[in-house]
């Protein structure tokens, strides 16, 4: 089985590529802006093959696969927005196109929690909930519209067997550098969260999520890909990380601090230029629903096998440590 990842190198792809090259039964192509260098010291059993979703010609990488697995995004510079834009949502409907134009006949798309509308509750939502976005941040707003370029292609090339799947927070060790340069930013050193050196963590109220280990989703990725499947899956770990669970797992005493304090905070030092996030993107966190994955357990045969707590402990601990792959958006 030939299949195409289309964002092969980053913190998902590589979840991917492993999950799916792990009994050999497929082939896999991978296709990113920034192939490694040498690529036969990486991944070696994958075919590397460089391209940018927003201006390359896709529909030859694609030609005779049996799926493609799409999982290109790209979340910073949120200053610009026009450059998330090009490649979120303008490179993803080239990619549907290109899917379509190739007769490939299968493609699995990453959407998000962070899609889903506002949820004001704490019953654990399904696969229908409705997929607005979660807050006016770019990110949901592209999250969003990615839906609806899904539907649309559902609606018209139903010969296409299309499955999204929608995961928490996605961790894991090799991605903590890549991950505190998109959400800490420059100023924010790996030793900064040496957790010997912390002594309290401000938490804003009510703060609750859900979060998932990349490795975990690449098996619901290479599930997707190779089963007979169609639609939605939400992808969790086991466990709500909130308050008293950050407080443990940093092993320092927690500060809670008001929701907008905090917003109208994140959202100065953005626009100073010393935050990498805008205030928006919390609104998302606090507001984000609780996802039940009953669906992927029951058709994907899917079980995470780490914890919430545990995928972000693979972060947390990476950080400090300056974790990394050889890969060119993961090195240290």
């Amino acid at each position: 089985m030939k299949v195409v990842v289309i964002g092969a190198s980053g913190n998902l792809g590589t979840a991917a590529i492993r999950a799916l090259t792990a009994d050999g039964a497929a082939m896999v192509v991978g296709v990113a802006r920034r192939a490694p260098s040498p690529p036969s010291n990486v991944h070696a059993s994958v075919e590397w093959r460089e391209a940018d979703v927003s201006t390359d010609d896709l529909v030859p990488l694609m030609e005779g696969a049996d799926a493609v697995v799409h999982l290109a995004w790209k979340f910073q510079p949120t200053h610009r927005p026009e450059e998330t834009w090009a490649t979120n949502a303008v490179g993803t409907r080239r990619v549907l196109e290109a899917v379509a134009r190739a007769g490939v006949p299968a493609l699995v798309c990453v959407s998000s929690v962070a899609a889903y509308s506002p949820a004001h509750h704490d019953d654990p939502v399904d696969e229908t909930w409705e997929t607005d976005g979660a807050s006016a941040a770019a990110y949901c707003r592209e999250k969003a519209y990615v839906e609806r370029a899904l539907d649309a292609f559902a609606c018209n090339h139903p010969e296409v067997r299309l499955v999204r799947v929608r995961p928490a927070f996605v961790f894991q060790r090799s991605a903590a550098s890549e991950q505190r340069r998109i959400f800490g930013g420059p100023l924010l050193r790996p030793s900064f969260l040496d957790r010997r050196r912390i002594p309290a963590v401000p938490v804003p109220a009510g703060l609750r999520f859900q979060a998932v280990h990349a490795g975990d989703v690449g098996r619901a990725l290479a599930a997707a890909a190779t089963t007979d499947v169609t639609g939605a899956f939400n992808l969790a770990g086991a466990g709500v990380i909130g308050r008293e669970q950050i407080g443990e797992l940093m092993d320092a005493r927690t500060v809670e601090i008001p929701p907008n304090l905090m917003r109208h905070g994140l959202h100065s030092a953005w626009h100073a230029r010393l935050a990498p996030v805008p205030g928006s993107l919390l609104d998302a966190v606090m507001q984000l629903p609780l996802m039940s994955t009953a669906r992927a357990e029951l058709e994907l045969g899917w079980r995470p096998r780490h914890t919430a707590m545990e995928a972000l402990e693979a972060v947390i601990s990476g950080i400090p440590e300056k974790a990394g792959s050889d890969l060119p958006p993961l090195r240290p």
